[in-house]
Order: C-alpha cells, then sequence, then structure tokens
C-alpha cells in the first residue's frame, strides 16, 4: 500500500511539472476559455432591440409616400423607399432590407419577406402592428409591458457552463492522451515497464493529477464569469465541485482510453477527435442540444459533455442540488467506470 502511494504521489508530481514546462498546455487551459467567455459575453451582450430595415415600393396611386411616413414615424423601423417592386425584391433578395411592403390586389398591403429569417417573422408583426394602428385600428383590451432583466436568462449565463465542460472534457481526453502516447513514443514506457509501477497505478496517476489542476481550471472561468458579466452560480459550490470532479474523472479515463494502443501523435490525435467532435456539435456547449431532432435526443443524453453541461447548467442557473442531477451524474459515472476498465484491459506499455 506503501509503494502504491509512493508510486502515485510521485507520477503525479512529474505530470503537474509536465504541464506547467508547456505554455501552450496553460494557454489553452485557462487563457481561451476566458478570452472566449470574454468575446461572446460582449458579443451577445444585452441590448437594445436593432431597428427594423424595411422596404417601401413606390405604388402608381402615390400612397407610397402615407405608408413610409406611417413606418418612419416609429423609431423603430428604418425606412428605404425604392422606384418599384423588382428594385425593391432585389434590396430583399440581397438582405439589405428585412421585409418589403407592396399594395395588394385587392387592396391594403402586402408583404413580402422570407419566413425562415428571424428577423424577417418579426418585422411583418411590427410593421403589420405599426400600419394597423396608423389606418386606425383600436385595441379591445388595454395592455402595459413589464419588461425584466434577470440573471440567468441571457446568452453568457447559457455560455459559461458550456465553456466549463467543454475545458474539462479538452484537458482530460488532450491532456492525459497526448502525455501517455509522447511517453510511449520516447519509449519512456518502455522504461517504466521495469520499475515495481504497476499498469492501474501509472493510468490512475493521469486524472489524480488532472484534479489538482481542476480547481484552477473551473475556478478562473467561475471566477472571470462572476466578475466580468455577473453570471449566477445559485446552486452549492459542493455540488458545483462534485460535478465537476466526475467529469474530469470521466474525461482523463476517456484519454486514457484514447491513448491506450496508438504509438504515433497523429494516431491518437485522429481517434481523440473522433471521441470530441461529435460532442461538440451535439451537447449543447453553444446552443441548446433541444435544437436536434426528437428522435436523436437519447443518444445525445447519453454522451458525457451533455451530461456534465445539462448538470452544470441545473446547478448554476437553476440552483439544482446533487439529487437533481443524479441521472447525469449516473451518466458519467459509466462513461468513467467503461472508460479506465477498458483501457487498463487494453493498455500497452510499447
Amino acid at each position: 500500500m506503501a509503494e502504491f502511494g509512493t508510486s502515485i504521489r510521485a507520477m503525479i508530481l512529474v505530470r503537474l511539472r509536465e504541464f506547467f514546462r508547456e505554455p501552450e498546455a496553460v494557454f489553452w487551459t485557462y487563457g481561451f476559455p476566458i478570452v472566449l467567455a470574454g468575446g461572446l459575453g460582449i458579443a451577445f451582450r444585452d441590448k437594445p432591440v436593432d431597428q427594423v430595415p424595411v422596404g417601401v415600393a413606390e405604388w402608381t396611386d402615390g400612397s407610397a409616400t402615407a405608408t413610409a411616413a406611417a413606418l418612419a414615424g416609429d423609431s423603430a423601423f428604418v425606412v428605404t423607399r425604392y422606384p418599384d417592386s423588382t428594385a425593391a425584391a432585389l434590396a430583399l433578395r440581397a438582405g439589405k432590407v428585412a421585409l418589403v411592403v407592396v399594395p395588394a390586389a385587392g387592396g391594403g398591403y402586402a408583404y413580402r419577406f422570407d419566413d425562415t429569417r428571424p428577423e424577417a417573422a418579426m418585422a411583418r408583426l411590427r410593421v403589420d402592428d405599426r400600419l394597423q394602428r396608423a389606418a386606425g385600428r383600436a385595441d379591445p383590451a388595454g395592455t402595459t409591458d413589464q419588461v425584466v432583466h434577470e440573471r440567468g436568462s441571457r446568452y453568457i449565463d447559457f455560455l459559461l457552463p458550456g465553456l466549463i465542460g467543454l475545458n474539462v472534457m479538452g484537458s482530460g481526453v488532450w491532456g492525459t492522451g497526448f502525455s501517455i502516447v509522447d511517453a510511449r513514443r520516447r519509449k519512456l514506457l518502455k522504461r517504466l515497464l521495469a520499475t515495481p509501477m504497476s499498469r492501474g497505478e501509472y493510468l490512475a496517476s493521469f486524472p489524480l493529477a488532472q484534479l489538482l489542476l481542476l480547481v484552477l481550471e473551473v475556478g478562473t472561468i467561475l471566477l472571470f464569469g462572476v466578475l466580468a458579466f455577473g453570471v449566477p452560480i445559485r446552486g452549492s459550490l459542493l455540488a458545483l465541485s462534485v460535478t465537476a470532479v466526475i467529469g474530469s474523472l470521466t474525461f482523463g479515463a476517456l484519454g486514457l482510453l484514447a491513448a491506450a494502443r496508438p504509438t504515433t501523435i497523429e494516431g491518437a490525435s485522429g481517434l481523440m477527435n473522433l471521441v470530441l467532435m461529435p460532442m461538440w456539435v451535439l451537447s449543447g456547449v453553444f446552443f441548446s442540444s433541444a435544437r436536434f431532432p426528437e428522435v436523436i435526443q437519447p443518444l445525445i443524453r447519453a454522451l458525457p459533455l451533455t451530461a456534465l453541461v445539462d448538470a452544470l447548467r441545473l446547478i448554476m442557473l437553476e440552483g439544482a442540488g446533487l439529487a437533481a442531477v443524479a441521472s447525469q451524474l449516473a451518466v458519467l459515472v459509466v462513461w468513467l467506470v467503461l472508460g479506465f476498465l477498458l483501457a487498463l484491459r487494453i493498455f500497452r506499455w510499447q
């Protein structure tokens, strides 16, 4: 038991020294997530609704002037007049306007817009409301607007847990996998084979060393999000820590599995990208995974990154406890156990 502890401590110390001697690894682990969170947080910050560009084609009866004047009276619209419907159609096709108003065959207005563009559908509703009011429409019931800005509903609040999950996955898989393959390529593993250290001790040292780096890895991004954008952490830090630890161990085990056999960096890189790429796209880091078809939702929910990101969002944004994220943690534990046992079975020193 004493020998086991000595070997583990020695290998963990080696892992930490290897990591901090690589400035690129330090940047991609700690610097890049902050740069990405800062850039996207600023790009998608809270701001007033953009003005809607609307085109009005000239009509033979000259009433286009009154239509343009009715829209121009609302600061929400930027109105451009075109000499005919053909010129207005060209502007719509080029994306210069979101919607074009032309005369309808039976009188009134016709709206030309692409309903696959979200801003066009919104423009249709707002333009119609403005023109109907200008024509004298009265609302049967009075309404008032109660605008609420609450932390937790912004894009940066949604994004930050995803970035934490993405970083935990990247450092776990790449940080573990490349170190092993590089050691195998340089024949260092062959030397370790001659020591009393077991295969299990060697493999376990990687995810355990990753846990020591996890405090900085997650803490840095969290602190930046809280200080720079006021991202809420409504759940307990204990639940957040336990989830992050299980996630880190899980991706460390998957990194061990990906590096169990390859002898070249290129081969390992291909395998790791094969593992990571589907999760980058499907697991809801940058947008909700619910956007994908319902038929593949069970597959998406079974991915370890989906489970980690969902659990982090529930804890941070909804104040969920460990019991509420038990299903996501169970998914992670299954991947952890299967990944480590399979890596232990197929790992080779040379």
